[in-house]
Protein backbone atom coordinates (compact mmCIF):
# COMPACT_ATOMS: atom_id res chain seq x y z
CA UNK A 1 0.00 0.00 0.00
CA UNK A 2 2.65 2.67 -0.67
CA UNK A 3 0.74 4.37 -3.64
CA UNK A 4 -1.37 6.51 -1.79
CA UNK A 5 -3.77 6.88 -5.27
CA UNK A 6 -4.94 2.94 -4.84
CA UNK A 7 -6.35 3.72 -1.84
CA UNK A 8 -7.50 7.14 -3.76
CA UNK A 9 -9.82 5.26 -6.24
CA UNK A 10 -10.79 2.62 -3.63
CA UNK A 11 -12.22 5.03 -1.28
CA UNK A 12 -13.92 6.86 -4.73
CA UNK A 13 -14.97 3.47 -5.69
CA UNK A 14 -16.48 2.79 -2.02
CA UNK A 15 -17.92 6.21 -1.93
CA UNK A 16 -19.82 6.30 -5.47
CA UNK A 17 -20.46 2.70 -5.32
CA UNK A 18 -19.67 1.77 -9.10
CA UNK A 19 -17.27 2.69 -11.03
CA UNK A 20 -18.31 5.26 -13.35
CA UNK A 21 -19.70 7.13 -10.46
CA UNK A 22 -15.99 7.33 -9.18
CA UNK A 23 -14.54 7.78 -12.71
CA UNK A 24 -16.60 10.85 -12.45
CA UNK A 25 -15.13 12.25 -9.34
CA UNK A 26 -11.64 11.24 -9.69
CA UNK A 27 -11.85 13.09 -13.64
CA UNK A 28 -10.76 9.43 -15.22
CA UNK A 29 -11.74 7.52 -17.79
CA UNK A 30 -13.92 4.43 -15.71
CA UNK A 31 -12.08 2.23 -17.64
CA UNK A 32 -9.02 2.97 -15.63
CA UNK A 33 -11.03 2.68 -12.18
CA UNK A 34 -11.74 -0.60 -13.09
CA UNK A 35 -8.18 -1.67 -13.59
CA UNK A 36 -6.85 0.15 -11.04
CA UNK A 37 -8.80 -1.56 -8.92
CA UNK A 38 -8.51 -5.18 -9.80
CA UNK A 39 -4.39 -4.41 -9.54
CA UNK A 40 -4.92 -3.16 -6.06
CA UNK A 41 -7.13 -6.44 -5.22
CA UNK A 42 -4.54 -8.14 -7.09
CA UNK A 43 -1.94 -6.56 -5.32
CA UNK A 44 -3.55 -7.45 -1.60
CA UNK A 45 -4.91 -10.78 -2.09
CA UNK A 46 -8.11 -9.83 -1.30
CA UNK A 47 -11.05 -9.00 -3.03
CA UNK A 48 -12.59 -5.50 -1.73
CA UNK A 49 -16.20 -4.98 -3.63
CA UNK A 50 -18.58 -7.83 -4.70
CA UNK A 51 -19.68 -6.92 -8.68
CA UNK A 52 -23.34 -7.02 -9.00
CA UNK A 53 -25.58 -5.12 -11.54
CA UNK A 54 -26.82 -2.79 -9.41
CA UNK A 55 -23.33 -1.71 -8.53
CA UNK A 56 -20.46 -2.39 -6.50
CA UNK A 57 -20.51 -3.43 -2.70
CA UNK A 58 -17.61 -3.92 -0.38
CA UNK A 59 -16.67 -6.68 1.41
CA UNK A 60 -16.05 -7.78 4.44
CA UNK A 61 -12.10 -6.87 4.20
CA UNK A 62 -13.47 -4.02 2.03
CA UNK A 63 -15.30 -2.23 4.86
CA UNK A 64 -12.09 -3.04 7.27
CA UNK A 65 -9.87 -1.26 4.44
CA UNK A 66 -12.02 1.73 3.83
CA UNK A 67 -11.71 2.40 7.71
CA UNK A 68 -8.24 2.54 7.73
CA UNK A 69 -7.85 4.52 3.95
CA UNK A 70 -10.13 6.97 5.47
CA UNK A 71 -7.85 7.69 8.53
CA UNK A 72 -4.56 7.79 5.88
CA UNK A 73 -6.84 10.46 3.81
CA UNK A 74 -7.80 12.57 6.62
CA UNK A 75 -3.72 12.93 7.86
CA UNK A 76 -2.85 13.49 3.88
CA UNK A 77 -5.00 15.99 3.75
CA UNK A 78 -3.82 16.95 7.30
CA UNK A 79 -0.26 17.38 5.86
CA UNK A 80 -1.16 19.21 2.77
CA UNK A 81 -3.10 22.00 4.41
CA UNK A 82 0.06 22.36 7.43
CA UNK A 83 2.11 22.60 4.44
CA UNK A 84 0.23 25.25 2.38
CA UNK A 85 -0.48 26.73 5.96
CA UNK A 86 3.26 28.05 6.39
CA UNK A 87 3.60 29.69 2.66
CA UNK A 88 4.25 33.37 3.16
CA UNK A 89 4.30 34.22 0.14
CA UNK A 90 1.69 35.99 -1.39
CA UNK A 91 1.47 33.73 -4.40
CA UNK A 92 0.43 30.17 -6.05
CA UNK A 93 -3.09 28.68 -6.44
CA UNK A 94 -6.00 30.00 -4.48
CA UNK A 95 -9.40 28.16 -5.22
CA UNK A 96 -12.48 30.08 -4.47
CA UNK A 97 -16.31 28.66 -3.83
CA UNK A 98 -18.97 30.70 -3.77
CA UNK A 99 -22.22 30.79 -5.94
CA UNK A 100 -22.93 31.29 -9.43
CA UNK A 101 -25.18 34.61 -8.53
CA UNK A 102 -22.48 35.93 -6.45
CA UNK A 103 -20.00 35.60 -9.02
CA UNK A 104 -22.01 36.62 -11.80
CA UNK A 105 -24.18 39.52 -10.38
CA UNK A 106 -22.32 40.87 -7.49
CA UNK A 107 -18.31 40.25 -6.70
CA UNK A 108 -16.45 39.45 -10.18
CA UNK A 109 -15.18 43.01 -10.80
CA UNK A 110 -13.78 42.77 -7.45
CA UNK A 111 -12.22 39.60 -7.84
CA UNK A 112 -10.80 40.45 -11.04
CA UNK A 113 -9.58 43.96 -8.84
CA UNK A 114 -7.74 41.16 -6.83
CA UNK A 115 -6.07 39.54 -9.67
CA UNK A 116 -4.84 42.45 -10.97
CA UNK A 117 -3.71 43.91 -7.95
CA UNK A 118 -1.60 40.50 -6.75
CA UNK A 119 -1.00 38.88 -9.83
CA UNK A 120 1.02 36.59 -8.44
CA UNK A 121 -1.97 34.35 -6.91
CA UNK A 122 -3.43 32.17 -9.66
CA UNK A 123 -7.05 32.18 -8.94
CA UNK A 124 -9.24 29.08 -9.44
CA UNK A 125 -13.28 29.88 -8.62
CA UNK A 126 -15.21 27.09 -8.14
CA UNK A 127 -19.32 28.71 -9.01
CA UNK A 128 -21.60 25.97 -7.15
CA UNK A 129 -24.61 26.04 -5.23
CA UNK A 130 -22.94 23.03 -3.26
CA UNK A 131 -20.76 23.31 -0.34
CA UNK A 132 -16.98 22.47 -0.99
CA UNK A 133 -14.90 20.21 1.46
CA UNK A 134 -12.44 22.74 2.81
CA UNK A 135 -10.72 19.97 5.17
CA UNK A 136 -9.88 18.05 1.40
CA UNK A 137 -8.50 21.14 -0.03
CA UNK A 138 -11.25 21.28 -2.52
CA UNK A 139 -11.38 25.10 -1.70
CA UNK A 140 -9.15 27.30 0.45
CA UNK A 141 -11.76 29.99 0.73
CA UNK A 142 -15.33 29.82 1.15
CA UNK A 143 -17.89 32.91 0.40
CA UNK A 144 -21.05 31.27 2.10
CA UNK A 145 -24.77 32.28 2.62
CA UNK A 146 -25.58 29.94 5.86
CA UNK A 147 -26.94 30.88 9.38
CA UNK A 148 -24.67 28.11 10.79
CA UNK A 149 -21.60 27.80 8.89
CA UNK A 150 -19.68 24.64 10.00
CA UNK A 151 -17.19 24.49 13.52
CA UNK A 152 -14.26 23.15 11.44
CA UNK A 153 -13.83 25.99 9.70
CA UNK A 154 -12.32 29.75 10.75
CA UNK A 155 -13.16 33.03 9.53
CA UNK A 156 -15.76 36.31 9.65
CA UNK A 157 -19.39 37.11 8.85
CA UNK A 158 -19.13 40.01 7.30
CA UNK A 159 -22.81 41.34 6.13
CA UNK A 160 -26.72 40.51 6.41
CA UNK A 161 -28.21 38.95 3.33
CA UNK A 162 -31.52 40.04 2.58
CA UNK A 163 -34.64 39.36 0.41
CA UNK A 164 -37.83 40.76 -1.31
CA UNK A 165 -40.67 40.19 -3.14
CA UNK A 166 -40.13 41.28 -7.32
CA UNK A 167 -41.84 41.33 -10.55
CA UNK A 168 -41.61 43.01 -13.91
CA UNK A 169 -43.60 46.02 -13.77
CA UNK A 170 -44.58 44.71 -17.27
CA UNK A 171 -46.00 41.46 -15.69
CA UNK A 172 -47.64 43.71 -12.78
CA UNK A 173 -49.53 45.55 -15.80
CA UNK A 174 -50.51 42.64 -17.58
CA UNK A 175 -52.36 40.74 -14.85
CA UNK A 176 -54.01 43.95 -13.29
CA UNK A 177 -57.66 43.00 -13.78
CA UNK A 178 -60.55 46.13 -14.06
CA UNK A 179 -62.45 44.58 -10.92
CA UNK A 180 -59.34 45.43 -8.70
CA UNK A 181 -58.29 41.66 -8.35
CA UNK A 182 -55.28 40.10 -10.28
CA UNK A 183 -54.06 36.95 -11.83
CA UNK A 184 -50.64 37.19 -10.27
CA UNK A 185 -48.95 33.71 -9.27
CA UNK A 186 -45.13 33.23 -7.81
CA UNK A 187 -42.85 31.41 -9.42
CA UNK A 188 -41.95 28.74 -7.39
CA UNK A 189 -39.02 26.87 -6.25
CA UNK A 190 -38.90 23.34 -5.67
CA UNK A 191 -41.91 22.83 -3.55
CA UNK A 192 -44.87 20.35 -5.15
CA UNK A 193 -47.56 22.13 -3.51
CA UNK A 194 -49.26 25.67 -4.67
CA UNK A 195 -48.86 27.08 -1.10
CA UNK A 196 -45.87 25.82 -0.14
CA UNK A 197 -44.75 27.75 3.88
CA UNK A 198 -42.96 30.36 2.13
CA UNK A 199 -46.26 31.77 0.41
CA UNK A 200 -47.94 31.08 3.45
CA UNK A 201 -45.69 33.15 5.72
CA UNK A 202 -45.42 36.53 2.92
CA UNK A 203 -47.40 39.32 2.21
CA UNK A 204 -49.20 37.21 -0.45
CA UNK A 205 -50.66 33.89 1.17
CA UNK A 206 -53.91 33.71 -1.33
CA UNK A 207 -51.73 33.57 -4.06
CA UNK A 208 -50.40 30.53 -5.70
CA UNK A 209 -47.12 29.53 -6.32
CA UNK A 210 -46.90 27.88 -10.45
CA UNK A 211 -44.18 26.55 -11.74
CA UNK A 212 -41.10 25.73 -10.09
CA UNK A 213 -36.90 26.60 -10.60
CA UNK A 214 -34.72 25.90 -8.35
CA UNK A 215 -31.85 28.56 -8.96
CA UNK A 216 -31.97 31.87 -8.21
CA UNK A 217 -30.53 32.75 -11.37
CA UNK A 218 -33.25 31.02 -13.25
CA UNK A 219 -35.71 32.62 -11.10
CA UNK A 220 -34.41 36.54 -11.77
CA UNK A 221 -34.62 35.36 -16.01
CA UNK A 222 -37.98 33.99 -15.40
CA UNK A 223 -39.15 37.41 -13.23
CA UNK A 224 -37.84 39.58 -15.77
CA UNK A 225 -39.24 37.53 -18.76
CA UNK A 226 -42.94 38.03 -16.92
CA UNK A 227 -43.03 34.38 -15.77
CA UNK A 228 -44.69 35.96 -12.43
CA UNK A 229 -43.45 37.11 -9.15
CA UNK A 230 -40.12 36.12 -7.33
CA UNK A 231 -38.53 35.84 -4.23
CA UNK A 232 -34.94 37.07 -4.68
CA UNK A 233 -31.91 38.53 -2.69
CA UNK A 234 -32.23 42.58 -2.94
CA UNK A 235 -28.61 42.66 -4.65
CA UNK A 236 -30.10 40.65 -7.26
CA UNK A 237 -33.77 42.25 -7.85
CA UNK A 238 -32.74 45.97 -7.01
CA UNK A 239 -30.09 45.68 -9.70
CA UNK A 240 -32.35 45.26 -12.56
CA UNK A 241 -34.10 48.00 -14.05
CA UNK A 242 -37.30 45.78 -15.70
CA UNK A 243 -38.24 44.64 -11.82
CA UNK A 244 -39.91 46.45 -9.13
CA UNK A 245 -40.52 45.03 -5.36
CA UNK A 246 -44.00 43.80 -4.54
CA UNK A 247 -45.84 46.26 -2.08
CA UNK A 248 -45.39 46.45 0.93
CA UNK A 249 -41.34 46.37 -0.70
CA UNK A 250 -40.28 45.50 2.68
CA UNK A 251 -36.63 43.43 2.63
CA UNK A 252 -36.01 40.79 4.76
CA UNK A 253 -32.81 40.13 6.17
CA UNK A 254 -32.60 36.04 5.96
CA UNK A 255 -28.90 34.96 5.50
CA UNK A 256 -25.38 35.40 6.85
CA UNK A 257 -22.66 35.88 4.17
CA UNK A 258 -19.46 34.42 5.60
CA UNK A 259 -15.74 34.22 4.30
CA UNK A 260 -14.38 31.11 5.52
CA UNK A 261 -11.32 28.81 5.16
CA UNK A 262 -9.86 26.20 6.98
CA UNK A 263 -7.41 27.13 10.48
CA UNK A 264 -4.74 25.58 8.73
CA UNK A 265 -5.00 27.87 6.11
CA UNK A 266 -5.84 31.25 8.08
CA UNK A 267 -2.10 32.67 7.99
CA UNK A 268 -1.24 31.47 4.60
CA UNK A 269 -0.10 35.21 2.76
CA UNK A 270 -2.62 34.24 -0.29
CA UNK A 271 -6.09 33.42 1.95
CA UNK A 272 -5.41 36.12 4.08
CA UNK A 273 -5.07 38.48 1.54
CA UNK A 274 -7.85 37.38 -0.18
CA UNK A 275 -10.37 37.39 2.33
CA UNK A 276 -9.13 40.79 3.85
CA UNK A 277 -9.54 42.26 0.40
CA UNK A 278 -12.97 40.12 0.00
CA UNK A 279 -14.61 41.49 3.49
CA UNK A 280 -14.11 44.85 2.08
CA UNK A 281 -15.14 44.64 -1.32
CA UNK A 282 -18.57 43.00 -0.08
CA UNK A 283 -18.99 45.62 2.85
CA UNK A 284 -18.59 48.35 0.29
CA UNK A 285 -22.16 46.71 -1.06
CA UNK A 286 -23.68 46.34 2.39
CA UNK A 287 -26.76 48.36 1.48
CA UNK A 288 -27.42 46.52 -1.56
CA UNK A 289 -26.90 43.47 0.10
CA UNK A 290 -29.08 44.14 3.29
CA UNK A 291 -31.79 45.97 0.95
CA UNK A 292 -31.32 48.96 1.24
CA UNK A 293 -31.54 50.39 -2.54
CA UNK A 294 -34.44 49.81 -3.86
CA UNK A 295 -35.64 51.28 -7.16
Amino acid sequence: MKDWDDLRFFLAVARKGSIRGAAALLEVNHSTVSRRIDAFEKKLGARLFERLPSGYFMTHAGEGMRQSAESIEAEFHAIDRRVVGRDAKPSGLLRVTLLDAMAQKLLMPDIVQFNRAHSGIELELVASDSTANLSKREADVAIRISNDPPDSLVGRRVVKLATASYASVDYLARMARPDGKSDLTWIGWDDPVSDPQWVRDGPYPEIPARNRINHSMLQLEAAKAGMGMAVLPCFLGDAERSLRRVAPERATPLWEIWLLTHEDLRRTARVRLFMDFMANAILAKKDLLEGRCPQ
